[in-house]
């Protein structure tokens, strides 16, 4: 995500290394690098040049002349003006109103409206709202299918609709069916098309001014860069959005969108999809965006996603368990790679780490969903017994487990090299010698 810019940003820091303090010179210099960052990023001519004049005048004012660290004094005022135009802090969705709290989902076809629309009910349902969703969507092929496949899939409930009904139909209908149910949050997904017509913004018009919705949230592929940001303001010409979600930004290397659609369009960005995932789906937050475009990574964000994704109650379990060296068998090792699937695996937790750490790693030794899965299969396949006693595993059963995981051999093997490395790990913790955990864990770095 966005590596292009971070690239660019962390050579104009480097550049100034050994420079006594901030100059007009040197600020200049580097302030050319930025630019041409940003204008790679496919950001959009008039934020970038009310970035470079607001870098400018703050590396050069008061607050940084004298720095022993011009480089890191650069950092910040850049990281605060990224923050700024971005738009500070995260804004939350409004369910403020009587209910239903009715959420409208405008955008382009393709730009992944209905899976954003599942996204959110599932993130609502986290919240303990009680979620209906609807689909107005009536042109395109499979469209409500599609809707009532996400919805079941992360447990919300679903309206029926059908190509015959007319979209103002659906939605009155849909409207009336939330309150006499009880229904927190009403989501209504709306066609979209491949360009921007007079017909489809009608029908939204229409739609919008019956449902009086609390929120309009338009959705954007980021990966459109500065059309992204153009479709935006049109929509928003159109219709009174009150924020925007961003998808396909693990996709994005440039950030274009990111950085310009706040500026443009004067309405929030209010989550960033990350992921094909129904739980990949984040509320976006300018300063931590700011720092992982600096490659500073996202720790904030990063301890929020343990939060949710660790079972507690295991980890304490697990805990005491070494704590009285009892040992950390195969059981262990699944309920742990199980945990890190559900935090969305290595790679999504690899982008939110400081680009220092991350560096290090070799990105073709990460593990995908796939591969989680296999592990998972693996241990699974083997008795209860072998798990606690992997020494038990010797060439007839390390057959009988692959066959049972469907994998080969060398799989199996390769997954109790794994386990002996962690092993090891979890006894010096037992120890408590810090030191020597941080060896270990070093040793077993990729690429090493």
């Amino acid at each position: 995500m966005l590596e292009n810019l971070t690239q660019r940003l962390s050579r104009v820091v480097k550049s100034l290394r050994g420079e006594a303090r901030l100059t007009e010179a040197n600020v200049q210099e580097a302030l050319r690098e930025v630019r041409v960052a940003l204008l790679e990023a496919d950001c959009a001519l008039p934020v970038v040049k009310d970035f470079i004049a607001a870098v400018k005048g703050k590396a050069l004012g008061e607050e940084v002349i004298g720095s022993l660290s011009p480089g890191q004094a650069l950092v910040g005022v850049v990281h605060r003006e990224l923050t700024r135009i971005m738009g500070e802090a995260n804004a939350q969705l409004d369910l403020a109103t009587q209910p239903p709290a009715v959420i409208l989902m405008a955008g382009l076809q393709g730009s992944g409206k209905t899976t954003t629309t599942g996204k959110l009910a599932r993130m609502l349902l986290e919240q303990r709202k009680k979620v209906l969703t609807v689909s107005c969507d009536v042109y395109r092929p499979a469209a409500i299918e599609q809707l009532k496949a996400v919805s079941a899939e992360v447990g919300a409930d679903f309206l029926p609709s059908h190509g015959g009904e007319k979209p103002l139909d659906i939605a009155l209908r849909a409207l009336e069916h939330a309150k006499l149910r009880y229904y927190e949050v009403l989501l209504v997904d709306t066609a979209g098309r491949l360009a921007i017509d007079e017909a489809m913004m009608g029908e939204i018009r229409a739609l919008h001014a019956a449902l009086c919705p609390i929120e309009t949230l338009f959705v954007v592929d980021a990966m459109q860069g500065q059309d992204a940001v153009n479709t935006a303001r049109a929509f928003n010409e159109a219709l009174a959005l009150t924020g925007v979600v961003l998808t396909k930004l693990d996709g994005d290397a440039r950030g274009g969108a990111a950085l310009s659609v706040r500026k443009v369009t004067g309405k929030p960005i209010k989550f960033v999809g990350i992921g094909e995932k129904l739980n990949a789906l984040e509320p976006f937050h300018p300063e931590r965006m700011a720092a992982r475009m600096l490659g500073m990574g996202d720790i904030v964000s990063l301890v929020e996603e343990a939060r949710k994704g660790v079972d507690e109650e295991k980890a304490l379990e697990l805990a005491n368990k070494i704590r009285k060296g009892k040992g950390f068998d195969l059981g262990d090792f699944r309920d742990q790679v199980a945990q890190m699937r559900k935090m969305g695996g290595l790679s999504a937790l690899m982008d939110k780490l400081p680009a220092q750490i991350a560096q290090n790693v070799n990105p073709a030794q990460l593990a995908d969903d796939n591969q989680i899965r296999r592990l998972e299969g693996i241990i699974n396949s083997m008795t209860r017994a072998e798990r606690a006693k992997p020494e038990l595993l010797k060439a007839a059963r390390k057959r009988r487990v692959a066959t049972g995981a469907g994998v080969t051999v060398q799989e199996v093997n390769r997954l109790l090299n794994q386990f002996e490395q962690m092993q090891k790990m979890m006894k010096m913790m037992r120890g408590g010698n810090l030191q020597r955990m941080m060896r270990g864990m070093k040793g077993m770095m990729p690429g090493r």
